[in-house]
């Protein structure tokens, strides 16, 4: 039996002064590609940032490389954009988006979700929304979720990177989204609902 895909996601924020748009982004690769996918986020690390991969801390021209690099690697994406999310109301955004996310995923064959801690009751709310989004699933789908330090994980990076492209997109620099949309899946996500 082959190994389950495992997805693995990151969130951005747009907001604006009525409303925002939440970001949930999600990166999957092969088995095979997953080492290659994590050498490639490790080299983009700079002398000035040798940690984590952070989008908020690229240049322009980094943020660029980092996008076409995504964009390089054999891989599926999906980002679940929800809106419209005023500041106050990010995490039903989030849950929205998730529960969009499973879905999504699920539909592509993927059954698990790497996500980047938060507070452990941040945590448990997003566990709490996954299984809630079974019910949106076949009878027996399998799909579990976990979570892990962005510090220990780089295929975070990457999410990331997808989340910052879209992010860089409503914010009016489009180039770096342009390099991954050809490899992502872009879902809306009404969040009213």
């Amino acid at each position: 039996m082959l190994p389950t895909p495992q997805a693995f996601a990151d969130e951005s924020y747009f907001g604006t002064d009525q409303a925002g748009h939440y970001i949930f982004a999600a990166v999957f690769f092969a088995r095979s590609k997953c080492e290659l996918a994590s050498e490639a986020m490790l080299g983009l690390r700079t002398r000035n940032h040798p940690g984590k991969l952070h989008w908020h801390d690229m240049t322009d021209r980094q943020r660029l490389h980092a996008a076409r690099t995504l964009a390089s690697i054999d891989g599926e994406h999906v980002v679940a954009v929800g809106a419209p999310v005023p500041q106050e109301t990010q995490e039903r955004g989030r849950a929205k988006c998730l529960e969009r996310l499973v879905v999504e995923l699920h539909g592509l064959g993927v059954a698990e979700l790497c996500v980047e801690s938060r507070s452990r009751r941040l945590n448990d709310r997003d566990v709490d929304v996954v299984r809630g989004a079974k019910y949106k699933l076949h009878k027996g789908a399998r799909f579990t979720i976990a979570h892990s330090p962005g510090s220990k994980e780089p295929l975070l990076w990457a999410a990331d990177i997808l989340a910052g492209a879209m992010r860089a997109r409503f914010a009016g620099s489009a180039a770096p989204w342009e390099a991954l949309e050809h490899r992502t899946m872009e879902c809306a996500v009404d969040v009213r609902r």
